[in-house]
Formats: structure tokens, C-alpha cells, sequence
């Protein structure tokens, strides 16, 4: 059954953007423990939703890969909106594809400028992914610091060796104040009904005083997770917009 917390402050949507085949379905499937995948289909659009519990905490992550949306400007922008955190991904033998991250940078902080105040950080992290094709490369990191600004976080990968993939997930939970647990080495992945007897058990126990012995870092994949309905969505922006804050309770399984 779902349960209702108030853990609004772990509670992040991370949003992932980038041109068709660069690599943003497999750079997911990495995070969520899942083995890197050859075959190549179109994304209309995934969502993701992992549980963690570390430290007597529990955290929650939506991922949502809005790959089929360059061509629904309103609809991308309602994705844009509702992100906390963002995932710009190139590829390295693609020149378009990291022209097409800028255009994105640059949309991005249009947009989150009309819901934010001016002080508020933009939360953006640039992969350019298939390092692995080194002789196929025609994209420099020196030129990605020139286009983008020195200042944004960026990481060369592999999604199919999984090069660089633990510094890319480490510096989204930095910029979005989740513990470094989250990345995928330094935590368990459990079932799902594992993960809710454990949260279940543990609320409620006092856990800042008896933190140290709640055990591994875990985290379970929710299988039915659904990205939310537009019309919550649409709240969820009002509602920011007008008091600059995230909504008090946050579903956790």
C-alpha cells in the first residue's frame, strides 16, 4: 500500500535531456543497476522512480528521460519546470548533439528563471558520452567548458563500459544534497518489498539516535512507478512559483 511522509526535502526529480542516441537510456539503466543494453530503441519517454535508505533516512529519486519531447515545446518545458536537477548528455562523436545541450542549458535556465528566485542555483550536469569511441571522437573537453561555461559540472563516459558513470551520478547527488551513498557502488539494491518492511520497521524508532546501526546503504527500483499526471505536475509548478518551495509530502513506497 502507498504511504504518505513528509520527506519533502528528499524528495528529487532529476530530468534528463539530449539529442536521439547518445546514450541517455543506458546512462539510466546504470544508475538503476541494470546491465548496459546494445540494441538501440527510440525513447518515447521513461520514468523511474528509486528508494534509498541510508542512514535511517529514506530518499527518493524520479528519474524521467524526456527523449521524445524536442518536438512538444509546451510539454518539455512542463518536464523542465517540475526538474530539480538536470542531466545534459552528448555524445563525443556527435558535434550536433552537444550544440543541442547548449540549446538546452539555455532553455533551461529561461525557464526555472520565470518559478525561482535569482539566487537559486541552477542544478545542471553535462555528460558526454561513448568515450569508448575514442577514434570516432570529434568533440574536445576543452570546447565543452568554452560553450557551456567552465563552471558546469562534466564528465566524459561510457555507458557501455561504465567509465565516468560514478563520478556523473556523485555529482547529482551533490548538487541535489543527497548523501554519496546514492551513487551505485556504495549502496545494496534490494526488492521492493524489502525496502518498504525495512522503512516501515524502522519508523517511528528514533532513528537519528540509533543510526549507526540500521546496516548497508540500500535502495530497491519501484516497478510501478508512473510519472505523475500533468494536471499534478501543473500544480506542483503553481505552486512553486508562488511560494518558491516544493510541496510538503513526497510519496515513498
Amino acid at each position: 500500500m502507498l504511504k504518505k511522509v513528509t520527506v519533502s526535502k528528499n524528495c528529487h526529480r532529476v530530468v534528463v535531456l539530449g539529442a536521439p542516441r547518445v546514450g541517455k537510456t543506458n546512462i539510466l539503466r546504470r544508475f538503476l543497476g541494470e546491465e548496459y543494453e546494445e540494441h538501440y530503441e527510440p525513447t518515447v519517454e521513461d520514468f523511474y522512480r528509486k528508494l534509498f535508505y541510508i542512514g535511517g533516512e529514506a530518499y527518493q529519486v524520479d528519474l524521467l528521460d524526456a527523449a521524445q519531447e524536442r518536438g512538444f515545446p509546451a510539454k518539455r518545458r512542463l518536464s523542465i519546470l517540475t526538474g530539480d536537477i538536470f542531466l545534459l548528455v552528448f555524445s563525443l562523436d556527435d558535434r550536433d548533439s552537444l550544440n543541442e545541450v547548449h540549446k538546452l542549458q539555455k532553455e533551461i535556465k529561461a525557464a526555472k528563471a520565470k518559478v525561482q528566485k535569482p539566487t537559486h542555483p541552477l542544478r545542471v550536469v553535462v555528460c558526454g558520452n561513448k568515450a569508448d569511441l575514442d577514434a570516432q571522437r570529434v568533440v574536445r573537453g576543452s570546447e565543452v567548458g568554452q560553450l557551456l561555461g567552465e563552471d558546469v559540472p562534466f564528465f566524459e563516459t561510457s555507458a557501455k563500459d561504465g567509465t565516468g558513470l560514478e563520478a556523473v551520478y556523485a555529482a547529482l547527488a551533490t548538487l541535489g544534497g543527497l548523501p554519496d551513498e546514492t551513487t551505485p557502488s556504495r549502496h545494496q539494491i534490494v526488492s521492493i518489498l524489502t525496502y518498504q518492511t525495512l522503512c516501515v520497521g524502522k519508523r517511528g524508532r528514533g532513528t537519528r539516535r540509533h543510526s549507526r546501526g540500521l546496516g548497508a546503504p540500500c535502495a530497491a527500483v519501484d516497478p510501478l512507478a508512473r510519472r505523475p499526471s500533468f494536471s499534478s505536475d501543473l500544480r506542483l509548478v503553481l505552486g512553486s512559483s508562488t511560494k518558491h518551495k516544493k510541496p510538503e509530502v513526497c510519496p515513498i513506497q
